[in-house]
């Protein structure tokens, strides 16, 4: 974990548009440090954008990204590039370079960040032996099952010792047991490095398995926040009712109507 432990991620009046397109509209939202924090909404209901803001990948078009008591919307150059690096991201497609094997793969950040080949090496182990794929660092990615993949992408994300780790449809490309596994992992590394984790998602039953509280994204704002409890004992908006009630949006049954790929652990 980083030495600044983890941090309140705070957003205020967020707007952001793409020409004629809204993506966010003063949207205000507070991320506890240290909690597993969902994000869920339909297409469209601006959660990619959101992310790359608070991830700072994109600006705002107005309003405030704070991490702590430190503005960070307004980041450039080499203390955008510091900030960033205190940051994780895993996503849908894993992201990892068919160049490399799994070594390589978690190695690349560290290599970025400079350090001697001897601490590369001791962190890619210490790494490997945290997602459970030891007797895999020689494998190549076409060797690997879905969810080995992800264990190598969450590996790479957590190489630098963030202090946010974001998922960003994490799960939605694998079948429903390895979706249960990669769960089970991100909330076993987050209790354990105690980082803050937000997850993207438009799975409800992602939300119940592994999240404590959970903010619903409708057209752009945030249309109800609270406990996952509190979601789904008593979903106050429209858009939270719809995600409970829409089958597209539920995995009760263990099936998935979201294209997969991977299979088995």
């Amino acid at each position: 974990m980083s030495p600044e432990g983890p941090l309140v991620i705070t957003l205020t009046g967020i707007s952001k548009c793409y020409g004629t397109v809204t993506a966010l509209t003063e949207l205000d939202l507070v991320i506890p440090q240290g909690s597993i924090f969902g994000i869920i909404g339909k297409s469209g209901a601006g959660k990619s954008t959101l992310l790359r803001i608070m991830s700072l990948l994109e600006s705002p078009d107005s309003g405030q990204v704070y991490y702590g008591r430190e503005r960070v919307d307004t980041l450039r150059g080499a203390a955008l590039r510091e900030r960033q690096r205190n940051m994780g991201m895993i996503f849908q497609n894993f992201n990892l370079m068919a160049s490399r094997n799994v070594s390589g793969n978690i190695a690349y950040p560290l290599e970025i960040a400079g350090l001697h080949k001897r601490q590369i090496h001791e962190r890619v182990e210490e790494l490997l032996e945290l997602v459970d794929i030891t007797d895999k660092r020689r494998a190549r990615l076409r060797e690997l099952s879905g969810g080995q993949k992800q264990r190598v992408a969450i590996a790479r994300a957590l190489a630098v010792n963030p202090q946010v780790l974001f998922c960003d449809e994490a799960t939605s490309a694998l079948d429903p047991l390895t979706t249960r596994s990669i769960l089970s992992l991100i909330r076993e590394l987050q209790r354990k490095l105690s980082i803050t984790v937000v997850l993207i998602t438009h799975q409800m039953e992602v939300i119940r398995s592994i999240c404590e509280e959970v903010a619903v994204l409708d057209g752009g704002r945030v249309a109800e926040r609270g406990t996952v409890r509190d979601l789904f004992a008593n979903p106050r908006s429209t858009a939270a009712r719809e995600l409970l009630h829409d089958d597209r949006y539920r995995d009760d049954s263990g099936d998935r109507t979201t294209e997969r790929s991977g299979g088995d652990e």
